[in-house]
């Protein structure tokens, strides 16, 4: 110090600034060079660190590991025993079904093959019998056709003979008729002839002499019409002239006449067929406002009944939506409560399944007391159709069996749990009574000693009435037995559960 202080004497002002800024520099350096090492060493004490840690984890990952799957083999080597045991059991039942149905199989070959052969005999002895009475038939028939065939040939010979006879007799009256016949054809064509030619000539004779006397006629009256129109003529050639000028102007007036009436009947025709019109519009008419009015009386009537109806159903409509909201609620509110139940139930059958034991996880279901016979008339029953409304709800609930199996198994156990619960509290009360009794017994007051007392023994008997003698084995086997065990039961848990 006193060199560096002279040394400082020594320098100016500016030397002395100077030199301080570099000792500051160089100490500032020093200090960071420390910073940095000491950071460095710290760094690397902490990667060491951190390997060290990486290394020790994976040696504890791979212990626990080590141990997990030691008590996870140990697990389930335990659950590959008892669903061993399952599958023993399961496979014992289907073989013992198998052997049954196989029993059941050859019964039933058996008695298809006696009723087989029963069959087989009674078709032969009906093939017998058809064939003994097939036979009989065939002989009466052959007999009777015997009898039928010699009726028939005496009677064929009889027809016969009597069809010749007949013949005969026929074939003479045929020729005799035909004889006669024959005669009186040619008489009767000669008589025509005769007549015929006597006719014929009778005719022409008349006809020529008619024809004369016609002619002779024809022309007088032709000459005396000529004449007679020559005559004619002469006298009425100037009516004639007036005549045909009259015809003219007859039928020139008679056109106009007809004319002027066609005119006149157009027009009145017109007139009758415009009045009918008239009339036929009116009436349509007013038949028309009629029916329209009717129409309109009966759309307004319809309208009315048409809104009453819907004013009707929108209440209806109103009802029943209120109805539907109101047995909706209820029914949400019923589906939650069952959800609740269930989630409930299955909190329970979870708290339950934890203080199931070894032998209910691998039985849980309790073994039959049933004998075979009635299992087999119990399935048989199963397997029949329901004949009433009951029987068949109660037939579509057959596979909720294992489950009302279980529950009546622990409703069973709940049920001797609670009769054990009573019994041992009446123990308890009876104890406490004994326990108080002999407290009394043993101290002296004077509230004890004015009440019945069991210290005054007279004649070896105490005046107090024991309710459980000592040698109460129940009570000996709660004093002197085994420990017993502690059980909670389920409900008492369910009680505490949050809601």
């Amino acid at each position: 110090m006193p060199k560096k202080s002279g040394k400082l004497a020594k320098m100016t002002e500016e030397e002395r600034i100077l030199y301080l800024e570099q000792q500051r520099l160089a100490e500032e350096e020093m200090r960071k060079k420390k910073e940095d090492m000491l950071t460095q060493f710290l760094k690397d004490k902490l990667n060491k660190e951190e390997k060290a840690t990486k290394f020790n984890m994976n040696k504890l990952n791979h212990q626990w590991r080590n141990i997990m799957r030691e008590a996870k083999s140990k697990e389930l080597k335990k659950d590959i025993e008892i669903l061993s045991q399952t599958f023993e059991r399961v496979v014992d039942r289907k073989e013992s079904v198998i052997k049954s149905l196989a029993k059941d199989l050859v019964e039933a070959e058996e008695q298809y093959s006696m009723a087989l052969r029963s069959h087989l005999q009674n078709v032969d002895h009906l093939v017998d019998l058809q064939n003994q009475r097939l036979e009989q038939l065939q002989t009466e028939f052959d007999c009777e056709k015997e009898i039928l065939i010699e009726e028939f040939d005496t009677e064929r010979s009889m027809l016969v003979d009597q069809h010749s006879k007949e013949m005969s007799e026929a074939s003479d009256i045929m020729f005799a008729m035909e004889q006669n016949f024959n005669e009186r054809e040619n008489e009767a064509k000669s008589d025509f002839q005769s007549m015929r030619d006597e006719i014929k000539n009778k005719n022409l004779e008349e006809k020529h002499a008619l024809r004369v006397q016609l002619e002779m006629t024809v022309e007088d009256l032709w000459n005396q019409f000529q004449a007679a129109l020559r005559n004619y003529q002469e006298t009425t050639e100037e009516r004639k002239k007036s005549f045909e000028e009259l015809k003219a102007k007859d039928e020139k007036s008679a056109k106009e006449i007809e004319m002027q009436m066609r005119k006149l009947q157009r027009l009145s025709d017109n007139i009758s067929s415009l009045k009918t019109k008239m009339g036929n519009n009116a009436k349509e008419c007013e038949e028309r406002n009629k029916q329209l009015r009717e129409e309109r009386e009966s759309m307004i009537a319809h309208f009315q009944e048409l809104k009453g109806q819907m004013n009707k159903l929108r209440e209806a409509e109103r009802e029943r939506l209120t109805k539907l909201t109101l047995e909706s609620n209820a029914a949400i509110k019923e589906l939650k409560r069952k959800a609740e139940k269930g989630e409930r139930i299955l909190r329970l059958a979870e708290m339950c399944r934890k203080v199931e034991t070894e032998e209910e996880k691998v039985l849980p279901f309790y073994a039959t007391s049933l004998t075979e016979e009635e299992l087999e008339d119990v399935e048989a029953a199963t397997l029949e159709p329901p004949s009433e409304k009951m029987a068949a709800v109660m037939y579509e609930y057959t596979s909720l069996e294992n489950f009302w199996k279980r529950y009546n198994k622990a409703l069973l156990d709940k049920v001797a749990l609670d009769k054990e619960k009573a019994v041992l509290f009446q123990e308890n009360q009876q104890l406490r009574t004994l326990l108080k009794q002999y407290l009394d017994g043993i101290s002296v007051n004077d509230e004890i000693l004015s009440q019945v007392n069991p210290l005054f023994v007279i004649n070896n008997r105490s005046n107090i009435k024991m309710n459980v003698p000592v040698m109460d084995p129940r009570v000996r086997r709660q004093a002197t037995g085994p420990p017993t065990n502690v059980v909670i039961e389920a409900a008492h848990v369910a009680k505490h559960l949050p809601s």
